[in-house]
């Protein structure tokens, strides 16, 4: 696929992916969705790659919301088809991709932007980040996400005032709450994204999977994350990926994965 509205660069075993729309402070419209769902999934498929990075181009903005030019117009049946096709696309296909994706938050994620940055299983601010759910302040709510999945991360009671009084927090906040894990200066955070993500890939990929699908399924109403949980330990025991890491330990060398 000829990508228009993103990059993708490779290195070792990350795969970094770049929103590229800075006249549009990297505003997500319903191509750059499906395009980052194409990059995602072949990043997915390919075994060298053990982590993925995602950011905005510059520093103004990680995806400063949604391209409401797209759907100003919309019916309910449409914005409904909207929010479904997009959680499906991008939002929840992130969520459950079996390579982890860091969130590299680089100034505004707002909207749509906070919800892809939500949506990757964690997240590392610059210092000048802002982040927001505006939606309300335009007569809608998150449709991507994020009423599920902020409340997860930093509790209901502070979920609540964010979505409900449309305001933007800034990075410390959003570190004191538990929404980002780290916060650096611009200049460090591809550094530290990249220092994480080595780290990621000196461990099994298979193991990864099998532990991002459990740790997913105790936040789902229809699951039971403790029975996945047994179901994704004992699955690892049947990979090579487990004889290696335990043969490796017992005889005090550095593992070598094969990912299966």
């Amino acid at each position: 696929m000829e990508y228009k509205n993103i990059y993708i660069e490779e290195e070792r075993n990350l795969g970094t992916i770049t929103i590229d729309r800075p006249k549009k402070l990297n505003a997500l419209n319903k191509a750059t969705i499906e395009e980052l769902h194409v990059a995602f999934k072949e990043l997915d498929a390919d075994k060298n790659i053990k982590a993925i990075i995602i950011t905005g181009n510059g520093e103004k903005a990680f995806v400063a919301g949604a391209d409401i030019s797209e759907f100003a117009h919309f019916s309910e049946k449409e914005g409904g088809v909207l929010a479904a096709k997009g959680q499906e696309l991008l939002f929840d296909f992130i969520a459950h991709l079996s390579t982890p994706v860091i969130a590299a938050v680089n100034g505004f994620a707002l909207g749509g932007g906070l919800e892809l940055a939500m949506a990757c299983h964690f997240r590392v601010a610059s210092s000048n980040a802002k982040m927001g759910l505006p939606e309300v302040s335009l007569g809608v709510i998150p449709g991507y996400g994020g009423t599920q999945r902020l409340p997860q991360l930093v509790g209901k009671g502070r979920a609540m005032e964010m979505i409900m009084t449309a305001g933007m927090i800034s990075a410390e906040q959003a570190l004191d709450y538990g929404l980002v894990n780290y916060v650096v200066e611009p200049e460090d955070l591809m550094p530290l994204c990249t220092k994480l993500a080595s780290k990621i890939s000196n461990n099994s990929p298979v193991a990864i999977a099998h532990a991002i699908n459990a740790i997913n399924a105790g936040y789902s109403f229809n699951t039971n994350g403790y029975a996945a949980e047994i179901e994704a330990f004992g699955a690892c025991f049947g990979t090579n990926d487990f004889k290696e890491g335990t043969t490796a330990f017992l005889e005090k060398r550095k593992a070598n994965f094969p990912g299966s």
